[in-house]
């Protein structure tokens, strides 16, 4: 089985496109009736992982050979941070992720997913507050409180020292739309012409 083009996305840090070239390989080997025993099902269960695509994750985990499940500790080790994220479990996400001893092969993938999964867990913390608590950032970042508060803060968020309290900074929403007359003039001609 050829998996060049799965080592070459990951040699190249292309990891959104890892899942779709591993679901692609798997399929064609599977149609072939080829031989799956030396598949890198760790690195094909994080890149569903990576893109959030927990359903798929799911499924690639339950369809995963018994043997493959028992023989591979990488592979169960990404399978736990999978159930971190099925089950909410923030800080699990973290220390699932960094309770573990990665092959080369999977280390920077794993890193850069904890870093995404990170910037990501920022995001929502950012749409989902207004202010919220340092232990509460720290917790869901997968950080002790300083790290925390320096992450915040370096992505401009202020503290209140005494309460322990950071103060969400929502980004300015950039609107390049410019009003193009023949647009509107396009527009209201349909509108005119629907309506009569």
């Amino acid at each position: 089985m050829d998996l060049s083009a799965v080592h070459a996305a990951l040699s190249d840090g292309s990891y959104a496109a890892v899942a779709l070239l591993c679901d692609d390989l798997f399929l064609e080997a599977a149609s072939r009736g080829a031989a799956t025993d030396d598949w890198p099902y760790a690195v094909h269960l994080l890149a569903h992982l990576y893109l959030s695509d927990l359903n798929s994750a799911r499924f690639l985990w339950k369809s995963t050979p018994q043997e493959a499940k028992d023989a591979r500790p990488e592979l169960a080790a990404v399978w736990r941070i999978g159930q971190c994220l099925w089950n909410r479990d923030y800080a699990g996400v973290y220390t699932a992720a960094q309770g573990f001893e990665w092959g080369p092969q999977i280390a920077d993938f794993v890193s850069a997913f904890l870093e995404s999964y990170r910037k990501r867990i920022f995001q929502l913390l950012t749409s989902a507050y207004s202010t919220i608590s340092v232990a509460d950032v720290a917790h869901f970042m997968g950080m002790n409180e300083e790290d925390a508060t320096n992450y915040a803060m370096q992505n401009g968020w202020s503290l209140d020292a005494s309460a322990k309290m950071l103060t969400v900074v929502k980004p300015k929403v950039k609107t390049n739309q410019k009003l193009d007359a023949s647009k509107l003039q396009r527009l209201t001609e349909c509108v005119f012409h629907l309506e009569h």
